[in-house]
């Protein structure tokens, strides 16, 4: 059973999503792998599983990353000028490092999001 929280805020439930903790209590997980949301919170009871992020997290995630590799990318060529093999040895490993770290993170303040607006969900049993 869920626990009423009252007001709802955003960026709270936002922060605990980025945390990875429930946006509710702030102490239960809120994902239970990679990016498989828990079906309820093992500590406050509040569902999740029926939320859909779709494609948020991956969009928020590509955002964030361009915004982090391009400019670095662009910064270290008008420097050091560098061979165009250490470009291909450095950036695309970055992003994919950049991108693993950062994908989970976004769904859960997407999820946190939704969680915070009240949203029904798509897939509620």
């Amino acid at each position: 059973m869920a626990v009423d929280y009252g007001a709802r805020s955003k960026l709270s439930a936002a922060f605990r999503g980025l945390m990875g903790c429930c946006p509710a209590c702030g102490r239960g997980r809120l994902l239970k792998s990679y990016l498989k949301p828990v079906d309820q919170c093992a500590h406050c009871g509040e569902a999740f599983g029926h939320f859909r992020a779709d494609d948020a997290p991956p969009w928020m995630t590509i955002l964030v990353v361009g915004h982090i590799v391009i400019p670095m990318l662009l910064s270290v060529e008008q420097r050091y000028q560098p061979e165009a093999w250490v470009h291909f040895a450095i950036w695309p490993a970055l992003t994919l490092v950049l991108t693993m770290l950062l994908l989970p993170r976004c769904k859960g303040v997407v999820l946190g999001l939704l969680w915070s607006t009240g949203a029904p969900g798509s897939e509620r049993a």
